[in-house]
This record gives structure tokens, sequence and C-alpha cells, in this order.
């Protein structure tokens, strides 16, 4: 069945199109539809100003940057008036800079036309700046569905947490000492609260947020640093053990340090099938 047929669009990259502005936004989908002229330019109209690219429709495609072409491909796909829209990397061949502005750009031209699209994307930040909900998808099966807020803070699973690179993921056995639940680890012995029942000797898996941890004379967790990298306003510490956090200042590589790992830097994660794939 054509995609016309279901009223489904795409919208994939690189755009690729020698028509001028106007001619690339009524080929094809309008014509498809059979509609008279004075309606097709009605809809090239609206949806060119839906993209904010009025005054753009005579110019060639060689004279539009990158992202007026993206902006061009949107056009192309909302003049129809689909009943979904499918984007396929739509902003992969765009620099970082531009990537991240109209990151903001698309997720306002969705809400205000209101037509439900799946953004199929393979960088994490774009997914979850652009989406509403978000679905991780393992073997072609849906392992989460989410809001944005959810999926990242509250991971469901070992595999998920290792998927979206939210930290570290440590085996553990549960033990209680005077009431209280703790998970002994190769890092050290964490104290936590956890929704889910336990039973002493059961192995579990814990995320340890990079973000999650201070410099602590005390600490549960101790280390030796192997590598110090710069990152934004501050530095990602990885120790020998392979275990990273993040630290306002850089301590020196080779030497010990013990960190006390918060309570909200630790979260329980629910048993997988998907444990030890390496994701």
């Amino acid at each position: 069945m054509l995609p016309v047929e279901q009223s489904i669009n795409t919208v994939i990259t690189p755009f690729k199109c020698e028509l001028c502005g106007f001619k690339a936004v009524s080929a094809f989908g309008l014509r498809m539809q059979n509609l008279p002229r004075p309606e097709i330019e009605q809809r090239v109209r609206e949806a060119v100003a839906q993209v904010n690219l009025t005054g753009f429709e005579k110019r060639g495609v060689s004279d539009l940057s990158g992202g007026e072409q993206q902006r061009v491909a949107l056009a192309r796909a909302l003049a129809p008036r689909p009943r979904l829209l499918m984007l396929d990397e739509p902003l992969g061949a765009l620099d970082r800079a531009l990537r991240e502005r109209l990151q903001g750009e698309l997720r306002g031209i969705l809400h205000a036309t209101g037509v439900p699209a799946i953004y199929v994307t393979h960088d994490q930040e774009e997914a979850f700046a652009i989406a509403d909900r978000v679905l991780l998808l393992h073997e072609g099966e849906i392992v989460r569905d989410g809001s944005p807020a959810e999926v990242w803070n509250e991971p469901g699973s070992a595999w998920e947490a290792r998927f979206l690179g939210l930290g570290n993921v440590v085996e553990g056995v549960v033990r209680f000492e005077v009431g209280k639940l703790k998970v002994e680890t190769s890092a050290g012995v964490f104290e936590l609260g956890c929704r889910h029942a336990h039973r002493a000797g059961e192995k579990v898996n814990l995320l340890l947020r990079p973000s999650g941890v201070r410099l602590a004379a005390d600490g549960n967790l101790r280390g030796v640093v192997a590598d110090v990298l710069f990152h934004q306003d501050q530095f990602k510490v990885t120790l020998e053990s392979g275990l990273y956090f993040y630290l306002p200042e850089a301590p020196p590589v080779g030497g010990e340090i013990r960190l006390r790992v918060l309570q909200s830097g630790i979260q329980c994660l629910a048993n997988d099938d998907f444990i030890g794939l390496g994701c």
C-alpha cells in the first residue's frame, strides 16, 4: 500500500531534492491526492509557514542551508496532512550546534501541527529532548515505554541502564543489618531503600549514578584513579575498577580516593533476561 493511501509521511536524512522550495513541497504527495491547483498552492503556503520558511518558496536547494533543507523536507511531509509522521534520523547529517537548535524548533512545529510523529534516532540526547514518549527497542520488541523523565530517572532493568549509559551497573548480594537493607558489591557495601521486596543472599543489580557521589574521607567507596577527562564543567574520573564518576575537581591519576555515594545516587534495578549482553 502506498504511503499516501495510508496517510503516513516520512522525513529522512540527508534530504536530497533538485527542485526549488515550492516544487519540492508540492511534489508527489499533494499531486497524488489529485488536488486542484489552488488548493495545492494553499497547502504549500500553510506548510511553508508552519516550518518558518515563508519567503523561501522560490529558492533553489543550493541556496538553502542544511537546516533550511530539512525544514523543506518537513514541510513536504506535512503538506498532505498525514495522520502519522515518521521521522528517520532527520537531523543526523547536521552539525552539533545546528542539530541542537533545530531540536527545539522541530518539537515546537510538531506540537503546533498536532500530527502524531514517530521519531527514529540513535542519538539519545536528541530522542529525550524531542519526545513526549520514549520507546526502547530490543531485538524488535518494545521493552520500555514512558515519558523521557520516567525512562531516564527510573530505569526498569539493568539492561535499560546499560543501554542508556546511565552509569555504573554493579552486581551485589543482599544482606540485612539491624533491619536495614544493604547490598555488598565489589565496589563496597551500600545501604539503600528499595521498593522491591528482597531476601538475604539474593543477587541484585545496583545503578551507581556518576554524579551521585562526593569526595569524603569516610566514604563507602574507594578506588585508585586510572584516568581523568575534562567533561564540560566537571571531570570524568575513571577508577582502576572501571567505575566512573563526575567530580568538580580533578584528583591525581594513580592516587587513591574515597567517595561517599549518596542515597540519591543509588538505585536498585530489577533483574532481566538481557543482563550480560554488553550493551
